[in-house]
């Protein structure tokens, strides 16, 4: 299928048409338009043309036309071929009051979500990429140590243990400085990291009280799990957009399910610019009546997680794949000067 420029345009102009109406669009109507250089006649003839393409259909016995899945699809590559994309009128930003990576991760879901009146989805990085930052061992009671882990994420993570015996006091300030000097700056999926924690240089009393710590750094990576923020139902279930949604019941089960939306996210993480899915592009039938807008963000060489947008077939594309790309540079910026603490 080949379609012409002009054809192009006059698709153009009823999606965002139909965006703006949230109604079927008619040839008069774009035929009005200022900047429609044709005739009622020529519109509705190339308006024929286009949904014999599979690019436009009647709902109902409406006289007017909306863009199909195809419809959208050809507008979308379009729009990213030209990059013509607008500012956001609120530019997403994060400031230094997100001291750690889940404050900002949690801004970006809100700020994205009021932007672009969509839900907006934010997957955080893998534990496994996450340096230790800071460790504490405090002696609670006579028999009693709490270890405390800080990631550069700004995960922490708590372990309390008993003893049989009453604690050193000075063993238990030496395990923090050990550990702190030993596994500080260390990835948390490292696996020199339990080889520290054992090192057969030690003396068999330190090397002992340190086995009773190891397992709340060893087990880091399997207490973590994979965290999605999401910011923006009430905006995607919105009683105007009901109709839109007529596979409601089934959106409402994805939405509830965060597995099936982190596995939507990581799709995007290989793709170099914006993973764009129209309606029935959507692997998943419960999402047919929606599309999705992400990119992933990161360090140098290493993408960490995803930012997106998700809503009714009939959003402004330009501005959810606009605030989406700004979101995803100001994050891949928070999380850069993050991990290089």
């Amino acid at each position: 299928m080949r379609i012409t420029s002009r054809q192009s345009f006059i698709l153009r102009k009823l999606v965002e048409g139909h965006q703006e109406l949230a109604n079927p669009v008619g040839s008069k109507w774009l035929s009005d338009r200022d900047d429609v250089p044709w005739g009622p006649s020529t519109v509705r003839a190339e308006l024929a043309r286009l949904e014999e393409f599979g690019l436009l259909h009647h709902p109902h016995t409406s006289a007017g036309r909306v863009p199909t899945d195809s419809g959208y699809r050809h507008y979308v590559d379009e729009l990213l071929v030209e990059d013509d994309l607008p500012v956001p009128r609120k530019p997403l930003e994060l400031t230094a009051m997100q001291r750690e990576v889940e404050d900002a991760m949690r801004a970006t879901t809100e700020q994205l979500s009021q932007v672009t009146n969509l839900l907006a989805l934010v997957s955080a990085p893998p534990i496994d990429t996450a340096v230790i930052h800071r460790v504490e061992v405090l002696r609670l009671q006579p028999q009693v140590a709490m270890v405390v882990v800080i990631t550069s994420t700004g995960g922490v993570t708590k372990r309390i243990v008993s003893y049989e015996a009453p604690l050193d006091p000075g063993l238990v300030d030496w395990a923090a400085s050990y550990l702190n000097e030993t596994l500080g700056g260390m990835e948390v999926g490292a696996r020199l990291l339990a080889a520290k924690l054992s090192d057969p240089e030690l003396g068999r009393h330190e090397r002992d009280f340190l086995a009773t710590l190891t397992p709340a750094f060893t087990d880091l990576e399997d207490t973590a799990g994979d965290t999605l923020f999401v910011d923006g139902t009430a905006r995607l279930l919105d009683e105007q957009r009901f109709q839109e949604l007529p596979q409601l019941s089934d959106l409402m089960d994805v939405l509830e399910r965060r597995v099936a939306l982190l596995s939507l996210l990581r799709a995007s993480l290989s793709e170099p610019s914006v993973y764009l899915r129209i309606g029935a592009e959507n692997a998943a039938p419960e999402l047919r009546s929606v599309s999705m807008v992400a990119a992933n963000y990161g360090v140098a060489r290493r993408n960490l997680g995803a930012v997106g947008v998700l809503g009714p077939m009939r959003m402004d594309y330009p501005l959810a794949v606009a605030a989406v790309r700004q979101a995803a540079g100001e994050l891949s910026r928070f999380v850069s000067e993050v991990y290089e603490r």
